[in-house]
């Protein structure tokens, strides 16, 4: 259910709504938008029936959401959600974010050596696994809290805002504490356990869409943090498993109108984990930001024939160069800027 205020309604009066929703049982979650404000409520629909919530001092319209994704839905929020990380860099708005660096964290000079080329050639975000979910036990596994050490350390000496995955429940209070954004890997998308714990903290969420999930899986998922008061969420799009094999994944770029039409959530496009080689990774890129992404998170290396993981989708830090001026201009053909 969604109740709807006036625009000139007050803060007492929201306060009151919030106030009596709660006695009722219900869980508010209150959204300000930029000319009407909107209080998305949880729990059985059934009692506000009959509960008169019209006749409140404030209230504009009160209606129900009929996707079972209710908060992440468009209807709950009809302008775009925008997440704020400090200073001027907002995701979602009309500058499309670049987040990029290595797959894994493998030590403090290579990293160094990554995020200093990376910023150089425009990106604002610096992305490295410290936990990594790899398909075989034998593989690196990343450096753990070290590898979080170094994110932290660099991206605060650079200014570069931070994201790293989380994998486990008893690791969010140790990610958060060092990075910017809990990424949640295309693995864990339906891992409800972790999606609630995370939905209790207050840092962004990057969600990435499920190997084998269709995009109401996807906003099924981000409901689950939605749910739990977080709303400073970002949905990824990496790669679908279908039945070509030229790639690592099969890119859904549809998938960036689809969610556009159906959530106000901001959408972030991995061409890496999707091509699998780098080669493919700058049109992919490009592909993205033509459709209408919020953002990319693209895998650099300075020396991918060396690399601990996914050195076969990595771009040289030069490659990244030509491909983020590249993008400047098609940004600026579609009515954005990178």
């Amino acid at each position: 259910m969604i109740i709807v205020l006036k625009s000139d309604a007050t803060q007492a009066q929201i306060d009151h709504i919030v106030e009596r929703i709660t006695k009722l049982g219900l869980k508010p979650l209150v959204s300000k938008g930029v000319e009407r404000t909107i209080i998305g409520v949880i729990g059985p629909e059934d009692i506000l029936r009959v509960t008169p919530l019209e006749v409140f001092p404030g209230v504009e319209n009160v209606m129900p959401v009929l996707t079972p994704y209710k908060l992440a839905a468009r209807d709950f929020k009809t302008e775009g959600t925008t997440i704020k990380l400090g200073g001027n860099l907002v995701i979602g708005a009309r500058k499309v974010i670049v987040m990029a660096g290595p797959c894994a964290i493998e030590n403090l000079d290579n990293l160094y050596e990554i995020a200093k080329a990376v910023k150089k050639a425009g990106a604002t975000v610096l992305r490295g696994g410290a936990f990594k979910p790899r398909t075989s036990p034998y593989s690196f596994q990343g450096l753990g809290e070290e590898g979080l050490k170094y994110l932290s350390q660099v991206g605060k000496e650079l200014g570069l805002a931070t994201v790293t995955e989380v994998m486990d429940t008893r690791d969010i209070a140790l990610v958060e504490r060092y990075a910017d954004i809990l990424q949640i890997g295309a693995r864990n998308m339906q891992n409800f356990n972790l999606l609630k714990e995370v939905g209790l903290t207050k840092k962004p969420i990057l969600l990435k869409r499920g190997l084998s999930s269709t995009i109401k899986d996807l906003l099924m998922s981000a409901e689950y943090v939605l749910s739990g008061g977080n709303l400073n969420l970002m949905l990824c799009e990496r790669g679908i498993r279908t039945f070509e094999d030229s790639t690592r994944n099969t890119l859904d770029i549809s998938a960036v109108p689809v969610i556009k039409q159906l959530s106000h959530l901001p959408v972030i496009i991995d061409p890496s984990h999707a091509a699998g080689k780098w080669n493919l990774v700058s049109p992919l890129a490009k592909a993205g930001v033509a459709a209408g992404c919020d953002g990319l998170i693209i895998e650099v290396h300075s020396h991918p024939e060396e690399a601990l993981s996914d050195g076969a989708q990595s771009l040289l830090p030069e490659k990244f160069s030509e491909l983020m001026q590249e993008l400047r201009i098609l940004a600026k053909a579609v009515g954005r800027e990178l």
